[in-house]
């Protein structure tokens, strides 16, 4: 069945629509990161770049560190930026663009998220570089797609529902971290589930000028507690990677740069090299 040309748009150059990517740009390892100037922060420890492309906010670099290929890529903020990015990754390769047919054989992406976040319990410090056992999602993403939970997760949600159901248009998702890949990038990280908010401010509980809707939102995340689970952190793409991936046949993990503590209002005054540390902790271990 072909895929149709307002479903998946290719430009003249034969490239995919955002990105701006051949088949073929693509590493078997991608690391994404929010910030397009982050992109160069990461391809600085190549040692060899084959390429560099961009098209709005979508930086890629393409390298090897050793003889493994690896690609770097920004998506923007927001998990409506990771529908875009995540969809056209798999389309890239896993779809024919000459026939617009999938592929008989499919190929499965290690995709490794390094992004900044902010911690919501007392005992995780600034500083921390945290992987995401799990993805929860507070934003509308996967309102549009179908996502089957494994037995683990169903019981996670379970006990997410009762917590958060008071909340009103509100519809919580969750999808947990690849196995191996949390058990070796994310291996002697502090682990816990982390939440995915759609906006920077009264999502994720800050008050400026505006009145928020949910009173002591950092409260209410930071007392969930299931069996050995509890939400350690705030940002604004893992639930949406975490989701998208499993539903297209990848694996993922969300390394987190522990950059504020949400609950002693503190923010880093050495951001950059937290950043670039857990960059470099997730270079040694792919």
């Amino acid at each position: 069945m072909k895929i149709s040309e307002s479903d998946l748009i290719i430009n003249p150059d034969g490239s995919i629509y955002h990105l701006n990517l051949l088949p073929g740009d693509v590493a078997d390892t991608v690391i994404t990161v929010g910030d397009p100037d982050r992109v160069g922060e990461v391809s600085k420890y190549f040692d060899q770049i084959e390429f560099k492309k961009g098209k709005r906010e979508f930086i890629t670099h393409t390298g090897f560190i050793g003889k493994k290929r690896v690609t770097v890529l920004s998506t923007g903020i927001g998990t409506d930026n990771i529908d875009i990015v995540f969809n056209e990754l798999d389309a890239l390769v896993n779809v024919d663009f000459e026939t617009r047919e999938v592929k008989k054989e499919l190929t499965s992406l290690n995709i490794i998220r390094v992004g900044t976040s902010g911690a919501v319990q007392p005992d995780i410090p600034m500083g921390t570089i945290l992987a995401s056992s799990h993805g929860l999602g507070m934003d509308a993403l996967m309102n549009y797609y179908l996502q089957q939970l494994s037995g683990d997760e169903q019981l996670l949600m379970d006990d997410i529902k009762i917590h958060f159901g008071h909340l009103k248009n509100i519809n919580p998702y969750l999808t947990a971290a690849n196995e191996g890949l949390l058990n070796s990038i994310g291996k002697d990280m502090v682990h816990g589930i982390t939440i995915t908010a759609p906006g920077f401010y009264a999502p994720q509980g800050r008050i400026v000028r505006a009145k928020n809707a949910v009173p002591d939102f950092i409260g209410l995340i930071n007392s969930f507690q299931s069996n050995q689970y509890r939400i350690t952190n705030l940002e604004m793409e893992t639930a949406g990677i975490y989701a998208l991936a499993k539903v297209l046949g990848h694996k993922a993990l969300s390394v987190n740069a522990i950059l504020a503590s949400r609950v002693k209002f503190e923010f880093s005054n050495e951001p950059n090299k937290i950043v670039e540390q857990a960059i470099k902790t997730v270079l040694e271990r792919i």
